[in-house]
């Protein structure tokens, strides 16, 4: 079967869109989960599990507030999920900081 040239570009357009896709989808998944220990984060009261949050300091934590029920969480599995104050790294679903706003 012989290949014609736009058959030979259409389907090389296709198989590079694919390779991009799968390569942006590795690098989403390789994506480092922020330290409590960042300053970002410190700054914010961050934690991994919400039970943990320092309530002395940030008052507006109340029970039942986590990542996964915030308006800014951007979940990418059921464990972590971005979020656009952390950008470029991942938090727990079960996370917590002071700028979470409950979904609306």
């Amino acid at each position: 079967m012989s290949m014609n040239r736009r058959t030979f570009v259409i389907k090389s357009a296709v198989v590079s869109s694919a390779l991009a896709v799968g390569a942006l989808h590795n690098a989403a998944q390789a994506q480092a989960m922020v330290a409590e220990t960042d300053p970002q984060a410190k700054s914010l009261g961050y934690v991994a599990d919400a039970t943990k949050a320092d309530k002395a300091k940030f008052p507006k934590y109340a029970a039942g507030q986590n990542c996964g029920n915030c308006a800014l969480y951007q979940p990418k599995d059921a464990k972590a999920g971005g979020c656009p104050l952390f950008a470029g790294k991942q938090v727990a679903n079960a996370g917590w900081c002071s700028a979470w706003a409950k979904k609306g």
